[in-house]
């Protein structure tokens, strides 16, 4: 006796296996839809990256450490967390590889700040060039706890950059903080005092040219 599929049956049969395949062609397009909106971001990202290195063009190149920077003050090793302009910390400076993230080695001395980072390019911020350093909780997509970040202005060319570091210890960051601004004052007042230790508009340069003037 042979038993006869019902056209009923068949039909919700072929109807099951036509929305699988529906489903499957749905579902690779929805993918091949993420896969070109993610390339497409990316590539956005990356020519607003080169656009903004193009426009800061202008920034010199960075200077490199001295051969004798003389005895080391502290070390520190941690995470770079990028460089911006002073005082806006969302206008991120990429020029000269100054906007890539990498780990990092800080060594003070009294020439200036070290900062080498493996993978990444090396530079050195001089002694006179050191502006200030303080505890900050951001910078240009980096956004830690209060006083998570070590921020140290220093000036290039005719710019003020901050850049922002991150020690293994945080706790060790406030020593930084101290150094460095003791540092920054330290040659504050030897520019201002001059060579000789005198004031500006002292000294027998100046007695010379008050009796020059009588």
């Amino acid at each position: 006796m042979h038993l006869l599929a019902s056209p009923h049956l068949t039909s919700l049969a072929a109807e099951e296996k036509s929305a699988e395949v529906t489903d499957w062609a749905a579902r690779l397009g929805w993918v091949v839809g993420l896969l070109l909106f993610v390339a497409l971001v990316y590539w956005l990202m990356r020519e607003g990256w080169k656009w903004r290195g193009t426009l800061q063009s202008d920034l010199p190149d960075l200077p490199g450490a001295p051969s004798d920077p003389g005895p080391v003050r502290l070390e520190l090793t941690g995470r770079y967390h990028g460089s911006t302009t002073a005082g806006q910390w969302l206008d991120r400076i990429v020029a000269h590889g100054l906007g890539t993230r990498s780990r990092v080695e800080l060594t003070l001395t009294d020439a200036g700040l070290d900062v080498v980072r493996p993978g990444a390019r090396d530079f050195f911020i001089p002694r006179e060039a050191l502006r200030e350093a303080r505890l900050d909780k951001g910078i240009a997509g980096k956004v830690l706890a209060e006083g998570g970040l070590l921020i140290v202005t220093w000036a290039h060319g005719d710019k003020l950059l901050d850049s922002g570091f991150r020690s293994d210890r945080a706790a060790e960051q406030a020593d930084w903080v101290e150094a460095l601004n003791n540092m920054i004052d330290n040659t504050g007042t030897t520019t201002s005092t001059g060579p000789s230790g005198a004031e500006p508009g002292t000294g027998a340069d100046s007695t010379t040219e008050t009796e020059g003037a009588r």
